[in-house]
């Protein structure tokens, strides 16, 4: 697929650079699922790990092992979020490294077991991208279709395993539709058969409950800053006794496993984030699912012509996915931005690309109907005065560029 770089994004920059040379007052941030802010008690955490105790976790000598002791810990912290062991918890700089970790590396060190792979088409790219590389390498990936709700149908995956299948690998929830995918089912079908099940579950933390165990995950991939915690930490589950190769080579670090100085400081805050996220999984769902539930009521009852994709009970509590019939996205995100408001049209991964949603695109969605889509995810800081500016802003917004 040809990437084309858009006049679009080189105007969204120039305007930005306008905006943040004057003063814009209100900011509305709607796109929790991009990133989110570092909490306060994530932020006090870290800070003893940038100044006082700022010793390399591997030195011997007394400010090191307190730093040693900080990332052990946090592990422990992560390790009872997900009921797993807390060796079976390996830190990382990201979620798509935590990706690559394990399908490369469970892939690569099972190969004389099997070359096949099944994965689905709604993926993040940095699933997709790595499956890539791996067919490069000779293994023969299966990307599963979607029905209309970007979710996996079961009898396929059934249908696409083989003998010599060794690894699958399905999201937890979408980062563009919000939906969940049936993990329980396809956890205990990829154990029945004795396959390796990986999935991604960097939009799930913080907003549902992980038992590792219970859904028979075999390797899971999650990111700080998607649950309030910095940028740059992230973390993967690999069950025990699972051979898997490293994949960044070096040094010792993470149980051989991920060679390069720990990050203190984002360890101790992906576990702080992780640790709060899990213990206000219920309140934040049920505040962040009222006031999502208000806005697509609002923009349903005021605006006509829109479109709710995978409007379905099952998915992420903030996340409204929905297309303006007549609107260019990236027109309308624009206008909103320079009113304050904060939304994207899908993955921040692939701003810079004029192409449809490859999520979108797998869901059935036509073209035109993909390029007028928005994804409005919200989070713990929105309020109901928010949803009334959105809702007041995006009806005028919308009304104005249709009548040009």
């Amino acid at each position: 697929m040809t990437k084309t770089v858009s006049n679009t994004y080189y105007i969204i920059v120039l305007f930005t650079v306008f905006l943040e040379e004057n003063d814009m007052g209100k900011i509305v941030y709607c796109d929790y699922s991009a990133t989110t802010y570092v909490k306060k008690e994530v932020l006090d955490e870290m800070l003893p790990y940038f100044t006082m105790n700022f010793g390399n976790a591997s030195a011997i000598y007394s400010i090191g092992r307190k730093s040693r002791s900080a990332v052990e810990e946090a592990r422990k912290k992560v390790a009872k979020c997900l009921n797993c062991d807390s060796q079976e918890v390996y830190f990382t700089s990201s979620g798509s490294e935590a990706d690559n970790m394990a399908l490369l590396g469970i892939a690569r060190a099972n190969k004389d077991k099997g070359r096949h792979i099944i994965t689905s088409k709604v993926e993040h790219l940095a699933v997709l991208n790595t499956c890539k590389e791996l067919e490069k390498e000779g293994f023969e990936v299966t990307y599963l279709d979607v029905d209309s709700n970007a979710l996996v149908r079961i009898q396929n995956l059934i249908s696409a395993i083989r003998k010599d299948t060794i690894l699958i690998s399905v999201m937890m929830a979408n980062n563009e539709v919000g939906v969940f995918e049936p993990i329980y089912e396809i956890g205990k079908i990829a154990k029945e058969r004795g396959i390796f099940f990986h999935t991604d579950a960097v939009q799930a933390v913080g907003h549902t409950k992980i038992d590792v165990d219970r859904l028979n995950i075999d390797a899971l991939s999650l990111s700080a800053h998607k649950f309030f915690g910095p940028k740059g930490i992230g973390a993967a589950y690999i069950r025990k006794n699972i051979n898997f190769d490293p994949v960044i080579l070096g040094g010792h670090q993470e149980h051989c496993k991920r060679a390069g100085t720990e990050n203190v400081a984002g360890i101790v805050g992906l576990s702080k984030a992780m640790e709060l996220a899990n213990d206000n999984i219920y309140e934040h769902n049920e505040k962040v699912s009222y006031l999502r539930n208000t806005l697509k009521n609002n923009i349903i009852q005021n605006i006509p012509d829109v479109i709710i994709n995978a409007d379905i009970e099952n998915k992420l509590p903030g996340n409204i996915s929905l297309s303006i019939n007549g609107v260019d996205a990236k027109t309308l995100l624009l206008l909103l931005d320079m009113e304050g408001i904060c939304m994207s049209n899908g993955s921040a991964c692939n701003l810079q690309v004029e192409t449809p949603s490859h999520v979108l695109s797998a869901m059935g969605i036509s073209k035109s109907q993909a390029l007028s889509t928005i994804r409005i995810t919200l989070g713990d800081a929105n309020t109901k005065e928010d949803i009334e500016y959105i809702s007041d802003v995006l009806f005028n917004i919308v009304k104005k560029i249709r009548r040009n």
